[in-house]
């Protein structure tokens, strides 16, 4: 079982920069597909991006050209670069991992606590 822990969220003005990280503990990064999940205040929690263990990538339409998922297996650890930030992307960002390729929120195994983003206008 593998243990997520995020960090890198913060406060930043519209048009600004993030990148967060998700630390793994327990198991390799390596043996997930590892994506990350947002929830902003009384909505569902919404698919942000996803890495598969081969570099497969997907992205929801309204990160695409903004947002960059990458990981660092030596470190084995997963980031989310995250540019020309928007208040509509205000939101608790969740850190998953499943043992399969998915774009669905609800179909990772495992999570992270969270790290809240807040973009100011």
């Amino acid at each position: 079982q593998v243990q997520l822990v995020e960090s890198g969220g913060g406060l930043v003005q519209a048009g600004g920069s993030l990148r967060l990280s998700c630390a793994a503990s327990g198991r390799t990064i390596s043996s997930y597909v590892m994506g990350w999940v947002r929830q902003a205040p009384g909505k569902e929690r919404e698919f942000v991006a996803t890495s598969g263990r081969s570099g497969a990538t997907t992205y929801t339409d309204s990160v695409k050209g903004r947002f960059t998922i990458s990981r660092d297996t030596a470190k084995n650890t997963v980031y989310l670069q995250m540019n020309s930030l928007k208040p509509e992307d205000t939101a608790v960002y969740y850190c998953a991992a499943s043992a399969q390729y998915t774009i669905t929120a609800r179909a990772y195994d495992y999570w992270g606590q969270g790290t809240q983003v807040t973009v100011s206008s």
